[in-house]
């Protein structure tokens, strides 16, 4: 199936000119990652310096940093459930595009699930908005749904990717793609996935949604998407340029 656009736009954002096989500047691109210490982010992070970006990861704890600066990342500390907006738009300036790949994680209960995986990603919404940088990509969740029924910590944290998502697309000022995997594994990544509006459940190794995130951030005109992934037969490369009309 191939994937829809919301907002009906072909939007061109600051990354354009840089797109891989088509330009892509030899300086690469400023990025910022919301949740800089997760397992995506990490692998993301290690794909983006290796292929020359320069990444600024936004993390909690300082005594973070030093995985961060191993995986190539500038480490800038901010606790994102309390930071105000200007405080995180000033981590933003000069980037040309934001992931937002935080989470309350395993282990927390339905407040901070509110608190980081709806709060957070709104907090860098706007603060994306205010620093001008209009390319947001967002790691939600398959399944993800405001309106989602249930009174477990996993429904709670549902409803809280599914508000997110709803403000996210709500964002004229922004150049949004939402990824939503499937399940995700700690397996090694094959580099074959499948990238569509609707998959259907599977797993998908954490190494391929970082390759595919990656690719995203090098392909403005999957703006507007809202994509689901799981692990597939096409390569990350092929699936993305599927998405993007290309």
């Amino acid at each position: 199936m191939a994937a829809g656009r919301e907002d009906g736009r072909g939007r061109e954002g600051v990354a354009a000119a840089r797109e891989r096989g088509s330009g892509r500047t030899v300086e690469g691109m400023r990025i910022v990652i919301a949740g800089g210490h997760g397992q995506i982010a990490l692998r993301l992070e290690r794909l983006l310096a290796a292929r020359g970006d320069e990444v600024v990861g936004i993390i909690r704890n300082a005594e973070q940093g030093d995985d961060l600066r191993a995986a190539g990342a500038e480490p800038a500390v901010c606790d994102l459930e309390s930071a105000r907006v200007e405080e995180v738009a000033a981590l933003l300036e000069g980037a040309d595009a934001v992931v937002f790949a935080a989470g309350a994680g395993p282990g927390s209960g339905a407040a901070r699930k509110d608190t980081v995986d709806r709060g957070a990603a709104v907090l860098v919404a706007d603060a994306a908005e205010r620093a001008g940088v209009r390319r947001y990509v967002v790691v939600s969740s398959m399944g993800a749904d405001p309106h989602h029924e249930g009174d477990e910590i996993f429904d709670a944290y549902q409803r809280a990717k599914g508000e997110a998502d709803a403000y996210v697309r709500g964002r004229e000022a922004l150049d949004w793609t939402i990824l939503r995997p499937g399940m995700l594994t700690d397996d090694a990544g094959t580099g074959l996935v499948r990238l569509e509006a609707s998959t259907g459940r599977g797993p998908v190794p954490r190494d391929d949604v970082a390759a595919v995130l990656a690719e995203l951030l090098d392909s403005p005109a999957t703006a507007g998407l809202t994509l689901e992934l799981i692990s597939g037969s096409a390569p990350v490369s092929v699936a993305v340029k599927s998405v993007a009309g290309n």
